[in-house]
């Protein structure tokens, strides 16, 4: 499993499946003859980790699994209010059945083709991250003005649609506002994804309070059934790589909140021990084992908090 789920899947193909693609962390395959359940692709989960839009050479055991099975959880969780992606996780019992390969079993899906909007749909509760950043210099994010006195951390006074153009690996994502999605896909289709966003982060932020935790931000992807017409939810869904989850114990604005998610990652690759120039040409270096142990660990603990079992592995 880890050395399927770690770097060295990316370019290979599976039983009944070819490779066509490779993002930051998912591998892409179509299949290789027809499918039954018509145009769809297998989507992989890989335990590789990016960070500073850099991906890391060094892997986080069993990540992949969790992204792949606490999104199924959430997918059930959001089933009323959004339609998924999702034609099914079962494992194959003979290759070219069209299920999931038995070398991926767990951290792969099989899914419904979309046309996807270009835009990253983000939903903020919390002020951090760029948010942060664009609030400071002018007490909006995305072009929704906020009252003055906010601090990092701060609970904003409702939760804020705050989409963002997607890019390319290696490139950063650019926050813009409702108008200039409007301008790029239409009035109609901006306002349905700002409604659709802000509803699966409300039903999220609620499921996640009971457990403890806090849903500061959570960024999705939402593309269009080209049989149906219908807007789809597709991708990961409220995994520690798309969304911020802070113990609610522990919250404390005015200061970083600790993170159920890759933070101990980029705060070990700022600092002195890791030796990286962020700003220069090099790549990160490899992760120590103890940055990795602690890493797997919060995205481990992410999933019992929220799903309240403990990840089958």
């Amino acid at each position: 499993m880890a050395s399927i789920g770690g770097l060295g899947v990316t370019g290979r193909d599976l039983p009944g499946w070819r490779h066509v693609y490779s993002g930051k962390v998912r591998d892409l395959y179509e299949p290789a003859g027809q499918h039954p359940a018509g145009d769809v692709v297998l989507v992989v989960a890989s335990d590789r980790i990016s960070a500073y839009d850099h991906v890391l050479a060094t892997p986080i055991p069993d990540k992949g699994v969790v992204l792949t099975q606490l999104s199924l959880w959430w997918f059930a969780q959001l089933a009323d209010l959004v339609e998924n992606h999702v034609v099914t996780a079962q494992t194959s019992v003979v290759a070219g059945d069209g299920l999931v390969p038995a070398a991926v079993a767990g951290r792969a899906m099989v899914c419904r083709r979309l046309d996807m909007f270009p835009v990253e749909c983000v939903a903020r509760g919390y002020l951090t991250g760029s948010g942060l950043v664009e609030y400071r210099a002018s007490s909006t994010v995305c072009g929704v003005p906020l009252p003055a006195g906010l601090e990092d951390g701060s609970r904003l006074p409702e939760p804020i649609f705050t989409p963002a153009t997607k890019a390319a690996v290696g490139d950063h994502d650019e926050n813009v506002s409702l108008d200039v999605v409007a301008q790029q896909i239409g009035t109609e289709n901006a306002e349905r994804l700002r409604d659709l966003t802000l509803a699966v982060y409300a039903r999220a932020a609620s499921l996640a309070a009971e457990r403890g935790v806090l849903l500061a931000d959570t960024k999705l992807e939402l593309g269009l059934d080209p049989v149906t017409g219908a807007t789809v939810l597709g991708d990961e869904v409220l995994t520690p790589d798309s969304s911020r989850f802070w113990d609610a114990e522990l919250w404390e604005p005015g200061r970083a909140q600790p993170s159920f998610d890759k933070q101990h990652v980029r705060d070990w690759l700022v600092s002195p021990e890791s030796g990286w120039d962020r700003g220069g040409d090099e790549p990160p270096p490899p992760l120590p084992e103890h940055v990795v142990a602690a890493t797997r660990e919060r995205y481990l603990e992410a999933f019992r908090r929220l799903t309240g079992r403990d990840l089958a592995l």
